[in-house]
């Protein structure tokens, strides 16, 4: 195959506001300099000229997109807008009742920008290499698998009256990006633009590694990857559809790979979580950090094991906010399912006036924090009741951060850090998956 184009989302809004330099064509005209496109009557105006849809083609190598508030880490505790830079072209597309700026660029382009928007450019080079694998893996698998039709991953499923306790399990994938590949944030892959091309060991990684990806038995690899996976890999069915992959299966994330608790059992979930068991990803080293952590996920300081508090109040309000949901007085959070990370894919929320299971983590951790939790590996630790059996407050102590699925970023830049290679990194995070080149 031939190397692709991506078409990335990158904001929307009723109005945006850019600038074309160095460069560009529109309908064989040239154009350039600072522009406001407002969706208008089902369309886009810019200036005096109302279409459907406008494509700016670059007009050399120097050609750059400037979008101004572009919003990272949508509903995330690091949120925030930034004037981004881009090459390739720029799409702009009527949808929703918004302009949808897209941009069109070469498949390993993107990814100069997705590997260290991801983590640190200044990563070590064999932990770009195996993330510039992964992401290109994951989006190619991405593609086909809209190629062949496949029905949107995102499920919204209420359990049937007759059943003992009422069940709301959700969960989330790229369902909602019908005009476009992927989208720049978190809910696909962090692309930031040329703002993170910061070091030749990125363009090093990404050409070195060029057109390679993961596949098992032929096939390519969903492979996916977070902050922290706490000690123990999740199994793919335990975050999105129930399907089984058989190279995203649990594993301990360290030098004994076999070694570790059933975390599904309550009981050892416990003891895991409110211990420190030994692991790649459990590391204080600020050098190690800083290549897998922007400046904006350095504000977190805690990874490995982390703790959240709430009052009766503060919880109380916030699941109702949250889920739209008057559960009353929060009385208990009941574990009832874990996956083999010792995730929380289904949990009960017991009020005074009703009571729910929810789910899947992704769920939870939406349900429980103003923005994610950082994972639903946790445990609950509660105050006394009072006489009507009421808690004043709720400790949540966890593990880990992101959903724990495939590639752990920490534990693999501390085996960047030990000397092993990145296909030894991606053998160790996807289980019996081989490299191979697609071009």
């Amino acid at each position: 195959m031939e190397e692709p184009k991506i078409k990335v989302g990158i904001v929307s809004g009723a109005e945006i506001k850019f600038s074309l330099l160095g460069g560009f064509s529109h309908e064989g005209s040239e154009v350039g300099g600072e522009m406001v496109a407002r969706f208008e009557d089902g369309g886009i105006t810019i200036g005096g000229d109302h279409r459907c849809d406008f494509m700016f083609e670059p007009s050399s190598e120097d050609s750059l997109i400037e979008l101004r508030d572009v919003t990272i880490g949508v509903n995330f505790h690091w949120e925030r807008r930034e004037t981004q830079l881009f090459t390739g072209a720029l799409h702009l597309i009527a949808e929703d009742g918004k302009v949808t700026a897209v941009n069109v660029l070469p498949l390993e382009d993107y990814l100069r920008s997705v590997i260290s928007s991801e983590m640190s450019a200044t990563a070590s080079l064999e932990l770009l290499k195996a993330h510039a694998v992964i992401s290109r893996s994951w989006l190619l698998a991405q593609i086909e698998k809209r190629n062949r039709g496949a029905e949107d991953s995102h499920c919204d499923h209420i359990a049937p009256e007759s059943s003992d306790t009422e069940e709301l399990i959700r969960w989330y994938d790229r369902e909602d990006h019908k005009n476009f590949d992927v989208c720049a944030d978190d809910h696909c892959q962090r692309y930031q633009g040329v703002t993170r091309q910061t070091t030749p060991a990125v363009a090093e990684a990404v050409d070195a590694t060029r057109g390679e990806v993961l596949q098992y038995q032929g096939e390519l690899c969903d492979a996916r990857f977070s902050k922290c996976c706490g000690g123990v890999f999740e199994r793919f069915e335990n975050c999105w559809e129930v399907v089984e992959h058989p190279y995203l299966q649990p594993r301990r994330d360290g030098e004994n790979s076999e070694e570790f608790p059933d975390l599904t059992i309550e009981r050892n979930a416990e003891e895991w979580i409110l211990g420190r068991p030994s692991a790649f990803c459990d590391t204080v080293s600020r050098e190690i950090l800083g290549q897998v952590l922007n400046n904006y996920d350095q504000e977190t300081t805690d990874f490995y094991r982390w703790q959240v508090s709430y009052t009766q109040d503060e919880l109380s309000e916030l699941i109702r906010n949250r889920s739209g949901i008057d559960f009353g007085r929060i009385k208990d959070l009941v574990p009832v399912s874990r996956g083999t990370s010792g995730r929380l894919w289904k949990l009960e929320i017991v009020g005074t006036k009703r009571s729910l299971v929810i789910g899947k983590e992704l769920e939870i951790r939406r349900t429980l924090s103003p923005s994610h939790l950082y994972s639903s590996a946790f445990v609950v630790e509660k105050s006394a009741p009072d006489a009507d059996g009421i808690p004043s407050r709720f400790t949540l102590h966890g593990a880990g951060w992101g959903h724990g699925v495939g590639l752990c970023q920490i534990g693999a830049a501390v085996m960047g850090a030990k000397g092993y290679g990145y296909r030894e990194i991606l053998s160790h995070y996807f289980i019996d998956a081989e490299c191979s080149r697609l071009y």
